[in-house]
């Protein structure tokens, strides 16, 4: 009785696991930063009120042969295939039906986002050196369809750069994820950008840095936005990801896993100098 206990535990830990929930809050929400940009920018674009405004990002809110990777629910035992995907259908269900309630323009590049983008990540490993690209495609089109939300129109070119912007932060980022990773991925085949770029990867993901900077600035040029995000989106992303940079140990497991969380901490930083415009455009607004 005892041992059908302890498998039941094992069996509903495993699933809880499949959601990444028990993974650190900040990092979990890599995913749901970039949808908060968008709907940030756009609501600021449009003089969205305050308590409006809070609903739309309320909404938004809601393998074996690695060392690392072998005591997860599926390679473990833990949660079964077939499991795993009747948990993926019943996660879809709410976002399908969130996606029914928007206008068209966001239901078309949310659907295009979940699927292929997003639903051929887990294969990118076995196909290209480039899974962190296609990643960040998955992760940043949550820009464009955070400005779509609430415009129900395409986006301006400038929130396309932001969106590139956001794909080259995370091939940066997932880059040093992936380092983690890096010997036992050349040892069983598995390709990534941190394989790719082997000794150079400091040097190469110095450019991707620079390129994520340039078109947060170039974007929030050509949106207009000000003082709020100067400092705080751009100031403070070059200054963060500098840091990085510089002291990031790449032969160190556990400080490249603990770079990769700072990520989420610098995510959060560059929504509050979209949101500190957005506040000074609402407080004007409000005093006309």
């Amino acid at each position: 009785m005892a041992s059908t206990s302890s498998s039941s535990k094992q069996t509903a830990s495993g699933y809880f696991q499949l959601t990444r929930l028990h993974k650190p809050f900040m990092g979990n929400t890599l995913l749901f930063w970039p949808c908060a940009w968008g709907l940030t920018l756009a609501a600021r674009a449009t003089n969205m009120p305050l308590d409006t405004y809070a609903t739309y990002l309320t909404a938004f809110f809601y393998d074996k042969l690695v060392e690392r990777t072998r005591t997860r629910p599926l390679p473990s035992g833990r949660a079964s295939i077939s499991g795993a995907i009747a948990l993926y259908f019943a996660l879809q269900l709410p976002a399908v039906l969130m996606i029914a309630l928007t206008n068209k323009t966001t239901a078309l590049l949310t659907l295009i986002s979940m699927f292929p983008i997003q639903g051929l990540y887990p294969l990118m490993k076995r196909w290209t050196y480039w899974p962190q690209a296609w990643l960040g495609l998955s992760f940043n089109c949550g820009v464009p369809v955070g400005w779509a939300s609430v415009t129900g129109q395409y986006p301006p070119p400038s929130v396309w750069l932001l969106a590139l912007g956001g794909t080259c932060w995370t091939i940066f980022y997932d880059t040093i994820y992936a380092c983690q990773d890096r010997e036992d991925d050349k040892r069983v085949g598995i390709k990534s950008t941190a394989v790719l770029f082997g000794d150079r990867v400091r040097a190469i993901l110095t450019l991707f840095a620079g390129a994520f900077v340039l078109c947060l600035a170039v974007a929030g040029a050509a949106l207009g936005h000000g003082a709020a995000y100067l400092l705080l989106s751009c100031g403070c992303t070059l200054a963060h990801l500098g840091w990085q940079l510089w002291v990031w140990d790449d032969k160190d497991v556990r400080d490249s896993m603990l770079k990769f969380e700072s990520n989420g901490f610098l995510a959060a930083v560059i929504w509050l100098g979209m949101f500190g415009d957005y506040l000074s455009g609402a407080a004007r607004s409000f005093a006309l």
